[in-house]
């Protein structure tokens, strides 16, 4: 029963820190695109990250295949 409550006060006091950074003004914890890429998996984001978009407008304005940029830059 230790160890439950033990536990419990952890994972509480972790996301009362969490919690507290984005009060002050930190970003909070976000997801990122890059790891269905790495895993060689298209993102099929509905709400691709910026990195992602600049990738995007990057390959459409060079006309280029989008999976042979993604295979020949490891993203």
């Amino acid at each position: 029963m230790n160890t439950l409550l033990v536990t419990f006060l952890v994972i509480l006091a972790v996301v009362a820190v969490m919690a507290i950074g984005v009060i002050f003004g930190r970003r909070p914890i976000t997801g990122s695109c890059g790891g269905l890429a790495l895993l060689g998996m298209e993102c099929d984001c509905d709400n691709p990250c910026p990195r992602k978009l600049a990738r995007m407008r990057a390959r459409a304005e060079a006309g280029s295949d989008p999976a042979e940029s993604e295979r020949s830059t490891g993203e």
